[in-house]
């Protein structure tokens, strides 16, 4: 499949229009470790001349001062051009951070696509509040676009989560420099093509590409940065804390690290149901995603049956060469370098636990990046796999006895993203949903997400929401206008 060249791929940032590179970065394939692109490798200097036009275009009014009927016609217009385009963004996808084409184009371009629509009509239906206030006085609470906002965007969702992130922001009016991940920076600098094709005038969307010590660093501490928004690792988001600390207090929105447990009671209806979304939840996209249920906790009288029929499930996330249309699996790991970390944590489980299936590196167009799906059991309560972020395809399976040790074993962990719960018990399910300690809690399946619902964590996943009508709120402020007359 090759609907684009990427071999000759243009990576150059966007501050206004694409910029002369002075120095790159080499994009490199995962799936083969072909060269697809070079990357601008920016600085500094960069950094301050998209900041700078972003605040020029903001207080121009150019884009925040038009009608919200106006920003909704661009945002619609946006969301079709990435449909139009699905095909080439997918590849880019694909080749940038290894995930089946399957998957980039009938989920995460889709995906996108959606949130850009779904925040544009989201536009014009928004209100503002007179609140009551004494005789002879009116008062109005106006919701304030911010300003500038700096979006930082991790690789394994280059396109949808930077969505996430941009349309909410847009939509409101503010201006916005966005930072991709270095692995996949591919898809935002088209995002970027796209949204001054589709009406946002230059210089309101810019696209700095580069090392997050460098370009991500700067725009934590840029004075003139009002607010910023990540998804990354959660040493990353507590030095981003520090940053906008020392500088100018900017608002954070921080959607950070997680090692999701989930929870698998006896009376589950469908045990095999149950252990098909605990493989979905712990190998899909090779499980290279923040929220992964990576810790499956098993009430004990089912606890082997339950390991065999996820063995059995973990099946349908096999490698297989992520441009094969038809493959439904799992594709490369982003880079070698993650996934020898990867094979590191498998090769210390195995000397403590049992590897029941997986753990196997594999190779595909000269590539070493691919790990099979893989299941462990049998490891220490304190084992690092049930408390550091792995971000690949590992699941460990536990044992429970009873309800308590089971809300203990889930919420024993600095993260608080997400859970999931599998009974058939209707009470059951409120009660431990209530006391698990995490920013969505999914009932009898996994991982569970929508526009109009709230993404986000406790503890050191992080603070901030993306999602539904409350990410407006990272990205907006409140203006209480009094006018006494009286």
């Amino acid at each position: 499949m090759s609907q684009v060249n990427t071999a000759v791929f243009d990576g150059r940032a966007v501050i206004g229009e694409r910029q002369e590179q002075r120095a790159y970065i080499d994009d490199i394939s995962p799936i083969d470790g072909s060269l697809i692109a070079r990357i601008s490798d920016c600085t500094d200097r960069e950094v301050d001349r998209a900041v700078a036009l972003a605040r020029s275009t903001f207080e121009s009014g150019v884009w925040s001062r038009i009608s919200a009927v106006d920003r909704r016609k661009a945002l619609l217009r946006l969301a079709e051009l990435l449909e139009e385009n699905a095909a080439e963004l997918a590849e880019l996808e694909t080749r940038d951070m290894g995930k089946p084409i399957a998957q980039s184009l009938t989920v995460d371009i889709p995906g996108a696509a959606a949130t850009f629509r779904w925040y544009a009509e989201l536009a014009d239906k928004t209100h503002d509040e007179i609140p009551v206030t004494p005789p002879g006085s009116t008062a109005l609470v106006t919701s304030e676009p911010l300003g500038v906002i700096a979006a930082i965007t991790p690789w394994n969702y280059p396109l949808e989560i930077a969505a996430w992130k941009l349309a909410p922001a847009l939509m409101l009016g503010n201006s916005v420099v966005l930072k991709p991940a270095t692995q996949s920076s591919l898809t935002a600098l088209r995002l970027a093509d796209f949204a001054q094709q589709a009406g946002i005038p230059a210089g309101v969307l810019n696209v700095v590409t580069g090392r997050g010590s460098v370009v991500g660093d700067r725009l934590a501490r840029h004075p003139d940065v009002d607010a910023l928004t990540f998804t990354g690792s959660t040493q990353v988001a507590k030095s981003l804390q520090v940053a906008a600390g020392q500088s100018n207090m900017k608002r954070l929105c921080l959607e950070a690290g997680g090692k999701s447990a989930n929870l698998i009671f006896a009376d589950t209806a469908e045990l095999r149901v149950a252990a098909a979304k605990a493989a979905f939840g712990a190998f899909y996209n090779q499980g290279e995603v923040c929220s992964a249920n990576s810790r499956i906790l098993v009430e004990r009288s089912v606890f082997e049956p339950f390991v065999q029929l996820l063995i059995e499930e973990a099946g349908a996330y096999a490698v297989g060469d992520p441009l094969d249309p038809d493959n439904a699996g799992a594709g490369a790991l982003v880079d070698e370098a993650h996934a020898d970390t990867i094979q590191g944590f498998i090769g210390r489980a195995a000397e403590e636990g049992v590897v029941r299936c997986g753990g196997e590196r594999l190779s595909f167009h000269g590539s070493t990046a691919y790990i099979q799906p893989t299941v462990i059991t049998g490891l220490p309560d304190d084992h690092e796999l049930h408390r550091v972020e792995v971000f690949g395809p590992v699941a460990t399976v536990q044992a429970f006895d009873s309800e308590d040790e089971a809300i203990a074993l889930a919420n024993e962990t600095e993260f608080g993203l997400a859970a999931s719960v599998f009974t058939a018990d209707l009470a059951r399910a409120h009660r431990v949903s209530q006391r698990l300690v995490a920013g969505t809690v999914s009932v009898n399946t996994v991982d569970a997400l929508g526009l109009t619902t709230p993404f986000g964590g406790f503890k050191q996943s992080g603070f901030g929401k993306d999602l539904s009508v409350h990410a407006l709120d990272n990205y907006s402020a409140l203006k209480t206008t009094w006018i006494q007359f009286g």
